[in-house]
């Protein structure tokens, strides 16, 4: 699992690689929650283009990380999904909750 975050003027976009799963998710958690507290960024989004696989632990690190941001003040986005990722976004109701582009 990789993670890298880019900020520029209030925007930030966070590049996922690899899988989300029960054991990636904590350490993915860990550094999105640090960056979004120390940074508070307008606008996080999280581009899935190199995503090739996530579970249910997916959908609760968005709902998550979209609560964090709104109570700083910002708010998420998820990039990119893969087509199956996004039938799974979209069966969980997730789209109700961040902007899936």
């Amino acid at each position: 699992m990789g993670l890298d975050i880019k900020s520029e003027n209030g925007t930030a976009i966070a590049l996922l690689t690899g899988e989300i799963d029960h054991h990636t998710a904590k350490p993915i958690r860990s550094e999105l929650d640090r960056f979004i507290i120390t940074m508070q960024p307008e606008l996080l989004a999280l581009d899935f283009t190199g995503i090739t696989f996530m579970d249910s632990s997916g959908i609760g690190l968005i709902m998550g990380r979209s609560k964090l941001l709104k109570e700083c003040g910002g708010r998420l986005e998820v990039h990119n999904p893969q087509p199956y990722i996004r039938r799974v976004l979209k069966l969980s109701g997730i789209e109700k909750i961040v902007k899936v582009r």
